[in-house]
């Protein structure tokens, strides 16, 4: 069990290889499943939640460890945050963002409420697509933000790319703000996004 744990592409694939084995039980248990549009929505909805949590537990973990314990880091230890652990999790925070919108924009057009939601139910009543709407509107200007202002200006700051020391002051600045936007509108979202689900 020790050799499983300690290597993390081992315990991934034996976390999916349960996952396969429940899903297998669950399905051989109830007769099986029609593998109709309920099951591809069941399976985009399923990588939506993971890649999410991937996504929202990385922003929160820039936003609630490493920006506010950076100062308190001895100057000769931040290389080790700045050059390995910081561009580690800048590329599965991305990647995680940029799956999240994919999986969602795929469930919604599976399940038949893509249009509805983007127009955030005025032509349909509202309710339901109005809170969906804003739950990916808000998960959609977030994803924009981890690619185009927070991702450019971190390789910035992270000496990825090469600038002067006041660019990358002003990079990093940036990139702070522009992560906290997105913890900021991280609850609204999140909230939206449960609501649709369970008070409609």
């Amino acid at each position: 069990m020790g050799n499983l744990l300690s290597s993390l592409p081992k315990t991934i694939h034996a976390s999916l290889g349960l996952a396969v084995i429940l899903f297998l039980g669950l399905f051989f248990m109830n007769g099986g499943f029609d593998f109709d549009t309920l099951f591809w929505a069941w399976l985009f909805r399923l990588i939506h939640v993971v890649v999410a949590i991937m996504w929202i537990g990385l922003l929160w973990y820039f936003n609630f460890v490493q920006i506010p314990n950076m100062p308190k880091i001895p100057d000769e230890q931040k290389p080790a945050i700045g050059k390995v652990i910081a561009p580690a999790a800048l590329f599965y925070f991305r990647w995680a963002a940029l799956l999240t919108v994919i999986s969602g924009l795929i469930l919604a057009t599976i399940s038949g409420y893509v249009h509805d939601a983007m127009t955030l139910g005025i032509a349909s009543g509202g309710g339901k697509n109005a809170a969906i709407g804003i739950g990916m509107w808000l998960g959609l200007y977030m994803a924009f933000n981890v690619w185009f202002i927070i991702w450019p200006n971190q390789k910035k700051a992270l000496g990825i790319v090469e600038c002067d020391p006041e660019q990358k002051a002003k990079s990093a600045k940036t990139a702070m703000l522009f992560s906290r936007t997105n913890t900021l509108l991280s609850l609204p979202m999140l909230l939206s996004m449960v609501a649709a689900q369970n008070l409609y």
